[in-house]
């Protein structure tokens, strides 16, 4: 067996099958020729001395010199041609040793005589010395064939073909053999090495095309086709134009119509004298499918039509029906109208119980060239057919209708589409466009109601997205009709499909609930434990490609921000904070900064108005971040910070102060941390900090001197007067800085009320409550305008006295002051 390569030893020990060993051995082919160049080239430097050039004998002249070269040089010719031809003899002849042929005879003879077990050793022996020749295999191959191991047959059959390979009937036995197996792939190879050494044969050509047809490779058996066109003699032209129909079909079928056309183009050229009727209709239909419409009018002008000036077309009467149609579909399609009038009425006289697929030719022509009067009648008898009634035909109908004005009944005929194909998502749209048009707005969401379920959606991605159009379309028409509870329900629905496995990381799903006696969506958070996981999730993420494709992320984004705005609207403040933690989990939106950005201000809006203000404090502490020089952040986390009730964000102050020490807003919201905190010097420089800066401030004055109050107000504290006289000293600035107004007052009698001085805190108090209230401009959705303290602008003076007049006054006081405030 040393003699044996190892892809043969892989065959015959059953570990690779027979085309595996052909592709292997292919492989090693191939290697052995590129390094046969190698080795050539490593001995180019080193010429034969044979070569060298030899010195001129002494005595010999040049011209008897090269006479003797060139006797020389002609029997080096002789002999390599004998060498070839030896060589050639060689090929052919058997591999098998003179010592081994006399055992081969006697295995042969105990072969016939029945002593098979004898021969087979016999056999094995022989393989064993001499492994390229191929008897004894081919011997092999007919014992274990009468034995019944046909298995067996086939595989030292296929051993004793290769070492044979030139027995182009042994390839073809072999490729029957294995077609009994259901073996088509080493068929295919069976007859390929037929064909190589018998390239002319056609049976095998046309074998191997017909099982390559029956394995799905349609270019490899189009192409055995061709070869055999090129075969078959002139002739034998019935052959060649019926297999060239054939191929001509089966292009067509592919899509492949340059292909079909030149295979026909071919036909007719070659056989011209042979073209039928069929062939006619066929090179016309290919010609038409490929938009070539004077093409195919040459081709059936030519052979059985004559024109007298484009206006007048005689047919002979041996012209088949289809024919005639379509050399009148290509006469719409190039606007030569006029002989149509005598075409069109003899068509009509026709049944279109039989001939309605061409009725459906010629109206889908003058359909798309705008004619759509003329195709009407064609329509309207094929819808009152029985035959043809099908949806397609209403469809086009509609169309025509739709395109003539008459919305009426072309409402009645999409309807008719619909019901015959409740699936067909363009008619849903066009019957719904139409039912709004004609003011019949409850009709036109009919016409747009879910397509599929729930299962089938999450199975099917065409559905899917066939679903996603039509949810589209419903939610602009819920939108426009001021339905926003209904918006809102194809609203997520849509966003769901997109943001699936998103929502699965946010543990966010949608869920159906009763809202005022209606079934709606919410946005729900749910635990861990009852969120489905995704097992495929790649599957998953190309089932989010197919729906990017339906819209793109831009268009996604625009209907992200509808809903979370429509949302709020909605006060649904809740599940707007859920949509945009699902969406921030979406890597689309999340990995572009300024959707994230945006979605971050979604997210504090939302929570803000859900009273989440520890959530809202997360956004807006990112947010703070990046950019402490925006004045209305820090307003912002103000609101925050009063509304959360929490401490934390004064660490979050102080360490940010560090790292920005010249921030104004900063400054001051860290002495308001430090005022509150009971760190009244700490509070105190953060407040003088901020009132070097901007001196000319009310605000600051008003901070300082009331800090100086509180340090003042302390048990135990030394120079406390001091401390009072320059706090009286900042509030008198603050008073001259803000003007005499009803704020200055009231603060300047809480500060006197503080440290114990009322009767001039009341003075105070009395003076407030003479002024006018200050108003301040808000623009709102409800109302243009209002004060800051309309019809109660007198409440915290007023108060303010009734409760100290409580502890310092008679009762009558009191009570009158509160009446006031009724």
């Amino acid at each position: 067996m040393s003699g044996f390569s190892s892809e043969l030893i892989d065959y015959l020990e059953g570990r690779i099958s027979f085309e595996e060993f052909e592709i292997r051995r292919e492989e090693r082919k191939a290697k052995l020729k590129v390094t046969i160049p190698v080795k050539s080239l490593l001995y180019a430097n080193y010429p034969p001395l044979l070569s060298l050039p030899a010195d001129p004998e002494e005595g010999i002249s040049p011209s008897v010199q090269k006479a003797f070269e060139e006797e020389d040089s002609e029997e080096e010719r002789k002999l390599n041609r004998e060498n070839k031809k030896m060589m050639k003899e060689r090929r052919n002849r058997s591999k098998l040793p003179r010592a081994l042929r006399g055992l081969m005879g006697e295995a042969n003879i105990r072969y016939a005589r029945g002593d098979k077990e004898d021969a087979v050793l016999m056999c094995m022996e022989i393989i064993r010395q001499a492994p390229l020749a191929y008897e004894p295999f081919s011997t092999l191959a007919m014992i274990y064939e009468d034995q019944g191991d046909m298995e067996k047959s086939l595989q030292f059959g296929l051993i004793a073909a290769h070492l044979n390979p030139s027995d182009c009937e042994e390839w073809v036995k072999l490729a029957d053999m294995s077609l009994e197996q259901d073996n088509i792939r080493q068929a295919i190879i069976c007859y390929t090495k037929a064909i190589k050494y018998d390239p002319s044969n056609v049976r095998y050509l046309w074998e191997r095309c017909s099982l390559y047809e029956q394995v799905g490779e349609h270019k490899q058996s189009m192409d055995g086709y061709r070869r055999i066109l090129n075969l078959l003699p002139p002739t034998d032209g019935e052959h060649f134009m019926q297999l060239s129909r054939d191929m001509a079909k089966s292009y067509y079928e592919s899509s492949d119509l340059p292909s079909a056309m030149g295979v026909m183009e071919e036909a007719l050229r070659r056989h011209p004298e042979l073209v039928t009727d069929e062939s006619i209709n066929m090179a016309a239909e290919l010609y038409i499918a490929n938009h070539q419409h004077g093409k195919a009018l040459q081709v059936g002008v030519c052979v059985c039509v004559s024109f007298i000036d484009l206006c007048v077309c005689v047919f002979p009467d041996h012209v088949p029906v289809d024919i005639r149609v379509k050399l009148m579909v290509c006469l719409i399609h190039q606007h030569v109208y006029r002989p149509l009038d005598s075409m069109l009425t003899s068509l009509m006289e026709q049944s279109p119980e039989e001939l309605g697929d061409l009725y459906l030719d010629v109206a889908e022509a003058f359909l798309d060239e705008g004619e759509y009067n003329s195709a009407l009648p064609l329509l309207s008898a094929l819808v009152c057919s029985e035959r043809y009634n099908l949806a397609v035909v209403w469809l086009r109908h509609a169309e025509c209708l739709k395109a003539l004005g008459h919305m009426e009944v072309a409402v009645k005929s999409y309807s008719k589409v619909v019901q015959m194909a409740p699936l067909h998502l363009e008619a849903r749209l066009c019957l719904s466009t139409l039912q709004q048009q004609l003011g019949r707005p409850l009709c036109a969401l009919k016409a747009l109601e879910p397509m599929y379920d729930p299962d089938t959606l999450a199975q099917d991605a065409s559905a899917a997205q066939q679903e996603l159009k039509l949810l589209l379309h419903r939610s602009t028409l819920l939108r426009s009709q001021g339905r926003l509870d209904d918006y809102l329900d194809s609203m997520l629905t849509m966003l769901a499909m997109l943001l699936k496995v998103a929502m699965t990381r946010a543990q966010v799903c949608v869920r159906a609930s009763m809202w005022s006696g209606v079934r709606h969506l919410r946005l729900v958070k749910v635990s861990k434990d009852l969120v489905s996981d995704i097992d495929d999730q790649e599957a998953a993420y190309q089932d989010i490609s197919g729906k990017t494709s339906v819209l793109s992320r831009e268009d996604w984004w625009l209907l992200l921000v509808r809903c979370v705005c429509t949302l709020c609207e909605m006060k649904r403040f809740k599940e707007a904070e859920l949509l945009v933690d699902s969406s921030l989990e979406f890597y689309s939106f999340y990995d572009v900064k300024v959707k994230r950005k945006e979605l971050e201000f979604f997210g504090l809006s939302a929570a803000f108005l859900d009273h989440n203000y520890r959530k809202a404090y997360d956004y807006i502490r990112l947010t703070l971040m990046e950019k402490q020089e925006w004045p209305m952040l820090w307003n912002v986390f103000n609101q925050v910070t009063l509304h959360s009730q929490d401490v934390r964000h004064h660490r979050f102050c102080l360490r940010l102060m560090m790292k920005n020490p010249d921030n104004h807003a900063l400054c001051v919201l860290s002495g308001h941390n430090a005022l509150v905190s009971g760190s009244f010097k700490h509070a105190l420089g953060q407040y003088v900090q901020a009132f070097r800066s901007k001196p000319d401030e009310p605000l600051y004055s008003l901070c300082v001197g009331l800090t100086f109050f509180h340090m003042a107000s302390q048990k135990f504290v030394v120079k406390r007067h001091p401390l009072i006289l320059q706090g009286f000293s900042f509030l008198w600035r603050y008073v001259e800085l803000r003007g005499h107004c009803q704020e200055s007052m009231y603060n300047l009698g809480r500060a006197l009320q503080q440290m114990g001085l009322a009767h001039l805190a009341i003075h105070y108090y009395h003076k407030a409550l003479s002024f006018p209230p200050l108003t301040l401009e808000v623009y709102t959705t409800d109302t243009p305008r209002h004060s800051l303290l309309p019809q109660g602008s007198q409440l915290p003076s007023s108060y303010t006295r009734g409760i100290y007049y409580r502890y310092t006054s008679p009762f009558t006081i009191t009570t009158r002051l509160s009446a006031s405030l009724l």
